[in-house]
């Protein structure tokens, strides 16, 4: 009997709540890199190396009055604890990039985040204002877009870490930690800027309408 479960198989498209329209097609998919997530939106090394330096200050300072040995023992709680900390970490940042799919289309960005609570945010091209790219020399970057001041806003608290850091007046969504950031970054470029030239068609009142109010 097999046991595999797709928490989002019901998805009409994956990563996305419904099909497509006619006339949008998906240009890229991608996830969050889990390790480039638990080092940059989770701090993994500044709170690997916090641990470390209590360790080290007690154990110096235990050496006053104890042997190093001793001291060292009695200062090893802050490496446990450290090492229960980051390991929930890594945990965490891995399982929000596997519930995690970003989606290119010719139309939009779209974002299915959350591992608990999971939504989808859709972005159109006419919406975004800018875009972002933070790059990491193996490849690895962020694309963070900047929306239009009179259009949609998001919570800070719950669209993170797929957001900009430290951007909490005006949340600017991103496409956090994604390998082949540049490639994307182009892909989205050139995605967005066909799409804004495309006229606007909206419907105008008829002569028969206006008459009739």
């Amino acid at each position: 009997m097999s046991h595999d479960h797709d928490d989002f198989q019901t998805e009409p498209v994956r990563g996305l709540p419904e099909d497509l329209p006619l006339g949008e097609e998906i240009l890229w998919q991608g996830a969050p890199n889990w390790w480039a997530v638990a080092k940059e939106a989770l701090s993994l090394y500044w709170v690997a190396g916090y641990f470390l330096a209590l360790f080290a200050w007690r154990t110096i300072g235990g050496a006053a009055t104890e042997t190093w040995g001793e001291s060292a023992t009695a200062a090893s709680f802050f490496l446990a604890l450290g090492g229960i900390v980051c390991t929930l970490l890594i945990l965490i940042a891995y399982v929000q990039a596997k519930s995690t799919v970003y989606t290119l289309t010719n139309k939009r960005v779209a974002m299915r985040i959350g591992a608990a609570l999971t939504m989808t945010l859709n972005l159109p091209f006419r919406q975004i204002a800018n875009a972002k790219l933070s790059e990491r020399p193996n490849g690895t970057g962020t694309i963070a877009l900047e929306l239009m001041p009179e259009g949609m806003q998001f919570s800070y608290a719950m669209t993170w870490p797929h957001v900009r850091p430290w951007r909490m007046k005006r949340t600017e969504p991103a496409l956090r930690c994604i390998p082949d950031a540049r490639k994307v970054a182009s892909l989205l470029a050139d995605a967005a800027e066909t799409a804004v030239a495309e006229p606007v068609v909206t419907r105008m009142p008829t002569a028969d309408a206006v008459a009739a109010e």
